[in-house]
């Protein structure tokens, strides 16, 4: 039996080998899956890893020690044995306030030892510190203070009090002498050796820092009661291993926990897990889309493989009828007829297994090149046995009426017919399960898990069973109404597609494959236009830069300054913490945003005019000097009311707050100087707080007589908070009465700016008429406009203009998230020019850096998947309609012949073939563009196009009007390729084949 099946085998070696290519590529696609999800579970980490903040790879253990008995720390006491999570650099520091060289006593020096940092920082003068009592200063110390190398200073451990502006540090030991041997600026300030630290971050006042850096010896000279110490654990990127993200996960809760049971006093910050968390979540959206596109290449890959085992036996039905009639035993039936198919499925599996692989790989090193992708694993061959034990199962099923049919049956050179009515189970169940999984997906929102994950292919395989399902009827009313009219050859062409099984199950898997490859192309391209959208839109702007925590005026004054015509750069900031408001620089938005027609029918000009309508000049102060005269009559009250003028620098210095107390009846007159006001101050408000943490009842009569240089005889030109205002003679007079107290403090700001502040909305406008403003109170707020979306917050969120916020706010501190929106024509120095103005940038990302990093994650990974299934899909339709239309070839040789003894023409002999099938392609090919598109719109919307959580975008929901087009003209190009080569001729010495085919 084994050489007779050796035998089959050579005879039909073609047959053979149709069933080895179609079994390979069952098991291959699905060994590819797993081989696949490994290659972008790699491609993952490392663009998260290589995309990721400094704090997302560093662990940042911190604790206060009380060394007042010792004068040296051990470090690794401190920290070896708690950071034990292998892969980490560590970088040890320590730190504590220092008293002797700033003038002021709020101010105090930050003396810091640093591992290695003078290897990370640029000398301008003199050299590192080497040996003890020996320091180095940063290069605006060094200007301000005016010191330099060789110059001696004393330093002394600091402790700091309360006080109503702030702490105030004194001297708490003998001060140590030091010596001054360098002036430093750091390398890079915001590279990730500097850890969380923010040494060089922008305090209040506008003042960049610029700690006083030393060695360990000189620590161990100094003595002082408390340090606070530190070790920085930064990961290599190999760390972030794939298969052991969740190990690492583990590592890290550890340690957590070991710290808390060792001290409270030892604190562990990571923002590892937020990285882990992004991986992890991108891997898993990739475990769901790529099967979407899988399973209908498998179901497809299963119909060929039916076909072709059915068609194959087809021809050799006289053989089976002959072994029949000699009495040969069912079971000889059953070996003769399986097993040339069970041994071509056995080597087709062997080599999917390989050929999966090998198509995985090549398409690493082509997309994913030195990410480290291992060729062959075997984890991925754990479902390649069901594969090829599915391929054995559908190659009985397609043999199965062959085998049991009677030996009359198998003489026929026509299959019998089934006649009357019968109800298609199979494709009612097909139709039940495709709403079904339709509907789940809607219920769970469009969770790809369960039946929901096969609903594109259920849709898929639905669609085109209706369209098999009408086609044989539709195409025989078309043939006999030709026939009517004469043209024989549409009627021959028509009445075999309707009356001839083969047409039928072609039309099924032709259908089939067209939706495939046109729901691939569509998921892909608006995938990748949602991308494009995404990384437009989210970013804001062609370029953003990030900078370090700044003042809104120095913000605004340093990007004004770096371009002072408005050409390419533009201020920005969130109006709150939680980024649902933005506040921009109006006066650049046309130039620097590429207002998008996703924004609405508002031009960014006319948006500009909307947020900033013309306004009064702000109350200055010119000079240092700042002169108040109050009178304080009718008060009632047990503790004092601290008055402050809130003043913020016009050059971008800072904050100046001066305080000023009263808590008697009374003239009073303040003079105080501020250094900040040299080049001119704005006046942000007179700021009125009870100095008690608990209420007190507050009660006076407040009237400003005078107030530098500004206008108080207009009401209107001032606006209250807290209390009721009004004008005398030659004042302002704020009554105040507050039984609870003035636990927010009372206001008198100038108006500077239009309030209620106007505003631009995406969807639903601010609750009460108010926002969360750049001082963290509610502000009154005015919707003057309406937009589809806005830059950086999407279909939701609010847009007003930074200036005016600012001036509204009742303090001139720090903007959240500072931000310099750049246009693609920045000069090359521009970081540079920011620097020189004191911004110092911690971040720098474009536009299309953000849209590659959207199609580094899962799922624009899977989409590749996608279109590689629906490449093969086509390709698999090439070949069953080759195999199909060579077999339905063969059998109309008679039917040829007899129809030409007729007297049908030749030449209407072969219009016929040529209508034949390249008519069913062109029909077969509309309905599978139709389904795809009617499948897209029912479940595309489901499927993944981000690795991570954005604003809610307008995203396109249909792909562009030339792609699908377009490879669908190419798909039908190909597939009428093949079906007129095909149906053009019979095959030659196709007689002769079918002598042989009938003899015993």
């Amino acid at each position: 039996m084994i050489s007779l099946v050796l035998a089959m085998l050579r005879t039909r070696r073609g047959q053979a080998t149709t069933l080895l290519l179609l079994t390979l590529v069952v098991v291959g696609a699905t060994v590819a899956v797993p081989a696949y999800l490994r290659t972008v579970d790699l491609a993952v980490v490392r663009s998260e890893v290589d995309g990721a903040a400094p704090g997302e790879r560093t662990i940042a253990l911190s604790a206060t020690v009380d060394n007042s008995d010792t004068s040296t720390i051990d470090f690794t006491d401190v920290t070896s044995a708690l950071l034990t999570v292998p892969g980490f650099t560590q970088v040890y520091s320590a730190e504590f306030p220092a008293a002797g060289i700033e003038p002021e006593p709020r101010d105090a020096s930050r003396l810091t030892y640093r591992q290695e940092a003078c290897a990370h920082l640029t000398m301008l003068a003199g050299r590192c510190y080497i040996g003890s009592g020996e320091i180095v200063i940063g290069e605006r110390t060094a200007e301000r203070l005016e010191l330099g190398v060789g110059d001696p200073v004393a330093l002394a451990f600091a402790v700091s009090k309360g006080s109503p502006t702030g702490p105030v540090y004194a001297a708490f030991t003998e001060p140590t002498p030091l010596t001054v041997v360098g002036v430093y600026r750091p390398a890079a300030p915001q590279e990730e050796y500097w850890g969380s630290h923010d040494y060089f971050a922008v305090d209040v006042t506008g003042r960049t820092g610029e700690p006083v850096f030393t060695g360990q010896a000189t620590l161990a000279l100094m003595r002082r009661t408390s340090t606070l110490v530190g070790v920085d654990a930064t990961a290599a990127p190999a760390t972030f291993d794939a298969a052991r993200l969740g190990q690492l996960r583990g590592q890290l809760d550890e340690l957590k926990d070991r710290t808390a049971k060792l001290s409270q006093a030892f604190s562990v910050t990571t923002d590892i897990p937020d990285l882990i968390g992004r991986v992890e979540r991108s891997r898993a959206l990739a475990r769901q889309t790529v099967p979407v596109g899988a399973v209908p290449l498998l179901l497809l890959a299963y119909l060929v493989l039916y076909l072709a085992v059915d068609y194959g036996v087809e021809g050799r039905r006289p053989e089976l009828a002959v072994v029949a009639l000699h009495g040969g035993t069912w079971w000889h039936r059953w070996l003769l007829a399986l097993g040339e198919n069970i041994a071509a499925i056995l080597v087709g599996a062997v080599a999917g297994c390989v050929a999966g692989q090998l198509v995985v790989g090549a398409i690493a090193a082509w997309r994913f090149p030195g990410i480290g992708v291992p060729l062959f694993t075997a984890g991925a061959l754990g479902n390649a046995p069901f594969a090829a034990l599915g391929a054995l199962v559908v190659a009985l099923l397609a043999q199965r009426r062959h085998l049991l049919s009677p030996v009359g049956e198998l003489l026929r050179r026509v299959r019998s017919r089934r006649t009357g009515r019968r109800l298609p189970v199979g494709e009612v169940l097909v139709g039940v399960l495709a709403a079904t999984a339709v509907v789940q997906l809607f219920l769970t929102g469009g969770g790809l898990s369960g039946v929901g994950m096969l609903a594109p292919a259920l849709s898929m395989l639905a669609f085109a069973l209706v369209g098999a399902r009408l086609f044989a009827p539709l195409a025989g009313l078309l043939g006999k109404r030709a026939l009517r009219r004469g043209r024989l050859s549409v009627a021959l062409a028509a009445l075999q597609l309707a009356r001839r099984p083969g047409p039928q199950r072609l039309m099924l898997l032709l259908v089939a494959s067209v939706a495939v490859l046109g729901y691939a192309v569509a998921s892909a391209d608006v995938a990748a236009q949602d991308r494009d959208l995404a990384a437009r839109i989210g970013t804001g702007a062609p370029r953003v830069v990030s900078v370090a925590p700044v003042t809104r005026d120095h913000l605004l004054h340093a990007v004004r300054a770096v371009d002072p015509d408005g050409a390419y750069a533009m201020a920005a900031a969130q109006l709150s913490e939680d980024g649902s408001a933005l506040a921009v620089d109006t006066t650049r938005l046309a130039t620097v945003v590429d207002w998008r027609p996703e924004y609405g029918d508002l031009d960014a000009a006319r948006v500009a005019a909307l947020l900033r309508p013309p306004a009064r000049e702000p109350v200055t102060v010119r000079g240092p000097d700042v002169a108040l005269d109050v009178d304080v009559s009718d008060v009632k009250m047990s503790v004092p009311v601290e008055l402050t003028v809130v003043l913020s620098s016009l050059t971008g210095r800072g904050t100046a707050t001066v305080p000023f107390k009263f808590i008697n009846d009374g003239t009073y007159a303040f003079r105080e100087r501020t250094p900040l006001c040299v080049d001119g101050c704005r006046l942000v408000g007179l700021h009125l707080r009870a100095q008690s943490t608990s209420p007190t009842s507050t009660r006076f009569v407040l009237t400003v007589r005078k107030l530098g240089g500004a206008d108080l005889t207009d009401v209107t030109r001032w606006r209250p908070t807290g209390g009721r205002l009004d004008t005398v003679r030659d004042g302002l007079r704020l009554a105040i009465d507050a039984p609870g107290g003035l636990p927010d403090g009372a206001w008198i700001q100038p108006v500077d700016a239009p309030y209620p502040l106007p505003v631009l909305t995406a969807g639903p406008p601010p609750r009460d008429g108010t926002l969360a403003g750049l001082d963290k109170r509610p502000t009154e707020v005015r919707v003057t406009g309406r937009a589809g979306a806005l830059p950086r917050l999407g279909t939701a969120g609010t847009l007003v203009d930074l200036e005016y916020a600012n001036r509204v706010a009742t303090d001139a501190g720090s903007a959240h998230r500072s931000e310099v929106w750049l246009t693609g024509t920045a000069p090359p120095d521009l970081l540079t020019r920011l620097a020189r103005q004191g911004l110092i940038v911690t971040g720098d990302v474009t536009a299309e850096q953000t849209r590659r990093r959207l199609a580094s994650q899962g799922p624009a990974l899977a989409t590749w998947f996608h279109l590689l299934a629906g490449a093969l899909a086509v390709l698999l339709a090439a070949g069953g309609l080759g195999l199909i239309a060579a077999v339905d070839r063969t059998g109309r040789a008679a039917d040829e012949a007899a129809l030409r003894a007729q007297g049908l023409s030749r030449a209407a002999m072969r219009r016929a073939k040529l209508w034949t099938y390249p008519a069913l392609v062109v029909v077969a090919g509309l309905l599978g563009l139709g389904s795809a598109l009617a499948v897209w719109r029912l479940t595309g919307w489901a499927l993944p196009v981000f690795g991570e959580d954005l604003p809610a975008l307008p995203l396109p929901h249909w792909p562009d009007p030339v792609a699908v087009p377009a490879t669908w003209l190419a798909c039908v190009a190909l597939l009428l390729a093949v079906a007129l080569r095909d149906g053009a001729s019979n095959p030659p010495g196709a007689s002769r084949r079918r002598s042989r085919i009938g003899a015993p």
